[in-house]
């Protein structure tokens, strides 16, 4: 069974009943824990739209497995759980195919489009890390971050330069673009850990900022945070232009999204930021992804 299925991957499968299934799967994980990512990955072409919510189901799983406040749910279950996940990816990875249907759409998006385990592993080992890392210092928090966000940044770009707009030269636009698809995945990371501040810091006992005391976090952290998220955000948007077609308008959508939460986040009290998640209203996330589409035309 293992020599077919890893031939029919080699040779470009045909689209079976159970790979529609578990692509349908990972839709709705997408669409039941980020209404956000939802929107802007309507933007994306297919295949382009599918393979990325066939990457980002899987980051979901895993951040459930790490973030599960259920106290009943100890560190040693949740290590072995993610465990599974791991070995599972890397099996579907060489085979084409897992009993999970998340990791089975992941690992055909992954063969694909050229995701290796050079990317995979890190995200693991950052997932990990959550189990027992309470604060970070600067040098592990830049690996977090990197494992964490950054290297789904390159998944997705992965998938961006398969797509059958993207043109040649593929390896040599991936190296160019690379960075900027890291500062994104860096930006959305920092603005979730400075928005999910509370949480993180009094539910799940995490300080992800290094240096920074959250019971007197103020204004000056604020700014001093948000100062380096705003980098991030414009060497990501340095590079937008240069993506294929399929996939500029929606990550031109996500990426103001991301200013227009880090531009709340600035505007709002430390205390108040503190107490409450700030959020992009719905209406303004519809209005960005429209301007994205608008911009894409002009």
């Amino acid at each position: 069974m293992t020599l077919f299925v890893g031939r029919l991957v080699q040779g470009g499968a045909p689209r079976s009943l159970y790979d529609a299934t578990s692509e349908a799967s990972s839709a709705v994980v997408i669409r039941e824990y980020s209404s956000s990512f939802g929107l802007a990955s309507r933007l994306l072409a297919e295949p382009v739209r599918t393979q990325v919510r066939n990457i980002y189901a899987l980051v979901r799983v895993a951040d459930e497995i790490v973030d599960n406040p259920d106290p009943a749910l100890d560190r040693t279950a949740r290590a072995t759980m993610l465990d599974w996940l791991e070995d599972d990816v890397h099996h579907a990875l060489r085979t084409g195919y897992s009993g999970n249907l998340v990791v089975h759409a992941f690992a055909r998006t992954a063969i694909a489009v050229g995701i290796g385990t050079e990317i995979v592993s890190p995200f693991f080992a950052s997932m990990r890390t959550d189990l027992d890392t309470r604060t970070h210092t600067q040098e592990s928090f830049d690996r977090y971050v990197y494992g964490s966000a950054e290297v789904v940044g390159l998944m997705c770009l992965r998938a961006f330069l398969a797509a059958p707009d993207a043109g040649p030269d593929g390896r040599a636009r991936y190296d160019r673009l690379a960075p900027g698809a890291r500062s994104l995945g860096a930006a959305f990371q920092k603005l979730n850990f400075v928005r999910d501040l509370s949480d993180d810091h009094d539910l799940l006992r995490r300080d992800y900022f290094p240096g920074l005391d959250v019971e007197t976090f103020c204004d000056a952290d604020r700014d001093r945070i948000l100062d380096d998220i705003d980098a991030d955000l414009r060497a990501a948007s340095a590079v937008v232009p240069d993506l294929p077609p399929s996939s500029r308008r929606a990550v031109r959508a996500a990426h103001a999204t991301f200013a227009e939460l880090a531009s709340r986040l600035r505007a709002a009290p430390a205390e108040e930021i503190r107490r409450t998640r700030v959020r992009v209203p719905a209406p303004v996330k519809l209005r960005l992804a429209v301007g994205s589409l608008r911009e894409g035309r002009s």
